[in-house]
């Protein structure tokens, strides 16, 4: 039957069916469209000697080159709407049955996925377009290539130069914009691990230890049971302890808990917004750490050649401290 008539076929079903069975096809179609995976990032591979290629970033994480894209990566022309088969057309030929490892296999499945147009398109991991140079070069080192076939391995040669297996994902995020966006993702992950969406309840972290010990090797009174404080016993804690939570939660942290502009002081202590779960149990580790290095220390230079030892700093980290039983103009011990 020719396209035409299955196209008047089809029409003349549809007329034929009521409107509730018409909107509940329409809701099923509309259901498996929004099963599929969304492309967040597309863009366009550039790899020289081979023409640009699609490629998109989907939300679940996987990076895709569209089905043509692997024909035209491989000089092949495009003939067409994409037929499912067992396998892809650039690798279904019997000749390259023997070349096809485990590791290809593993990526042959399409996957359909809405593009940010909202068209269905059909494309294959980006993981799988260097396992498919390496099929057509082995084949060709074993001499079981025919004529039209040697043609794609010199295209898979050109690719395997300008493309190196292990940046593939790296290629494409850069071709997509989404290089940015991962790191964000990736920072968000952090912070909602870390940081607690509200604020939990006050519970004492940082035993009186750490504070003798602290003053100690400064060089600084201390008065058991007081809360009194030097400024700089905030920037050393923030330093020695916050500060070595994974990047970015100090800032978080910062920003959920600011300063009172007229008290100049924050009103609840950091800890109070880290989970239960991931942050707190971190932060413990570290008072306990730090405070064992303080401990051991002869004085303010003892602990930091330790410290930084343990915990090598980063650029900008505050270790340019005033020497040990010196205070910044308008401190006093406590």
């Amino acid at each position: 039957m020719s396209d035409t008539k299955q196209s008047r076929g089809g029409k003349a079903r549809a007329a034929k069916l009521s409107g509730p069975e018409r909107r509940q096809i329409a809701k099923k179609a509309a259901d498996a469209r929004w099963a599929l995976p969304r492309a967040t990032h597309e863009g366009t591979l550039t790899i020289p000697g081979i023409v640009p290629l699609r490629v998109a970033n989907l939300n679940d994480g996987r990076r895709v080159l569209i089905s043509r894209a692997f024909l035209e990566a491989l000089g092949r022309p495009w003939k067409g709407t994409y037929k499912r088969t067992e396998r892809p057309n650039f690798l279904d030929a019997k000749n390259l049955d023997g070349f096809v490892t485990d590791e290809v296999r593993e990526f042959l499945e399409p996957i359909e996925y809405v593009s940010e147009r909202g068209q269905v398109v059909t494309g294959y991991r980006a993981e799988l377009l260097p396992l498919v140079c390496d099929v057509y070069l082995q084949a060709r080192a074993h001499n079981s290539l025919n004529p039209a076939q040697q043609a794609v391995a010199e295209y898979a040669e050109r690719l395997v130069r300008g493309l190196a297996r292990t940046g593939i994902i790296a290629l494409v995020d850069d071709a997509t914009g989404y290089t940015k966006l991962r790191a964000r993702s990736e920072l968000q992950a952090i912070l909602a691990a870390y940081v607690a969406p509200e604020l939990l309840p006050w519970s004492k972290k940082f035993p009186d230890s750490f504070y003798e010990e602290l003053h100690r090797v400064r060089g600084w009174r201390y008065a058991p049971g007081s809360n009194a404080r030097n400024h700089y016993i905030g920037k050393l804690t923030n330093e020695l302890i916050y500060r070595q939570l994974p990047e970015g939660v100090l800032e978080e942290l910062r920003r959920k808990n600011p300063r009172d502009p007229e008290k100049g002081r924050r009103r609840f202590t950091h800890h109070r917004f880290l989970t239960d779960e991931v942050g707190n149990p971190h932060l413990e580790k570290q008072i306990v750490a730090v405070t064992t290095l303080l401990s051991v220390a002869d004085d303010w230079q003892d602990f930091t050649r330790l410290f930084v030892k343990k915990f090598p700093p980063g650029p900008g980290d505050l270790f340019a401290m005033p020497p040990p039983g010196d205070l910044a103009e308008g401190d006093s011990p406590p």
